[in-house]
Order: structure tokens, then sequence, then C-alpha cells
């Protein structure tokens, strides 16, 4: 089937490409607003974008309303945030993060556990084993839009190897658990 982007409309095209670039690892981003509300939210239009400065990008929409999602506007001001890459045990409340909830934590409102491991940075999710602490790099405009992706350097991290977790991205609509690894065959 041959596609033309120029013929869809925005949910045609996020439709496409939600379920055919894939997978796509889920970020629980961790910030806080001025008056130390902790917001947890996921995005799986993230990715690995460079290591030279170790960083990654993130698209963040807006709300319903037009204004700025809670991530995006506590970025811009505190200019941290802590990811956390969103394993099988973390699915349920990780979906749940995903409502809006007009400014109250979703922490507190669905009982997500949160510690701190670096004091300049939001917490991290409780018994998580991969956990990235970024600072604002930059943030790109792309015309015509109101999606804003940004670019996140990595300052910190903390990688529990003692848990055997299962990783868990997007596909579509539904999840996924990421399978086995398979090994990269020799290059002759």
């Amino acid at each position: 089937m041959k596609i033309d982007f120029n013929e869809l409309d925005s949910k045609e095209v996020y439709k496409v490409m939600s379920n055919e670039i894939i997978p796509r690892p889920i970020a629980w981003i961790v910030t806080q607003n001025e008056e130390g509300v902790t917001n947890l939210a996921p995005f799986s239009y993230f990715a690995p974008l460079s290591s030279n400065p170790p960083s990654v990008i993130v698209s963040i929409g807006h709300k319903a309303d037009g204004l700025p999602k809670d991530t995006l506007l506590n970025i811009r001001t505190s200019k941290k945030c802590t990811i956390c890459m969103v394993d099988k045990k973390h699915l349920k409340k990780m979906h749940y993060s995903s409502k809006a909830l007009d400014g109250a934590s979703e922490a507190e409102q669905f009982d997500i556990k949160l510690e701190t491991k670096f004091e300049e940075y939001p917490p991290m999710v409780e018994d998580t084993s991969r956990v990235f602490f970024c600072d604002f790099l930059k943030e790109i405009d792309l015309e015509g839009t109101s999606t804003i992706p940004l670019i996140l350097e990595i300052k910190k991290a903390y990688i529990d190897k003692k848990h055997d977790d299962e990783p868990i991205c997007r596909i579509g609509k539904s999840y996924a658990k990421i399978g086995e690894p398979i090994e990269a065959p020799e290059i002759p």
C-alpha cells in the first residue's frame, strides 16, 4: 500500500506512525512544578538521540484545551526531569498515569511510590531498574503544530542489573513485552 502523508489528516498520520514505527520505548517522565507537585506522565514518542552529548528526544503535545501539558511546563521552568523506563510490573500504574489530572500528582492519585537518588533531580519511580536524570538542552519548533520535541541531555543514570525486569513498549494502541534478544550475525 502506498501512502501519501500529504493526503492524510493528523490523526491518520499518527495512526500510521504509531502502528508501523515499532516498538516504541516508554519514557515515564517525572517532573516537579514550582510548588513541588510531582508530575508523572508516560510518553512513547521518545528515543535516544546521541551519545555525544548523551541525549534523548521526546515529543510532548498539548492538552485538549490547547494549553501545554504539565510535563512541558515543568521542564521549561525547572530545566530538569527524570526518565524511568517502564517495566511490566509498572504497566497498570503507568497506564493510569496517562490520565489528565488538572494539576494533581499522578504519584499521589495512583499510589505510585517515588524515591530520590539525586537531590538535584525529580524523584524516580521506586523499583525501576533503568532511570536517566536529564537537563533540558533544546526545544525544537515544528511550525504549524502544537507538538513540541524536546532534547534532553542525560547527566546521571541509575541502572540496577540485579532486577530481572521485563521492559515494555508501545505498539499502536497496545503494549508489548520486549522479547528475548537475538544475537547479531557475524559480518563477513
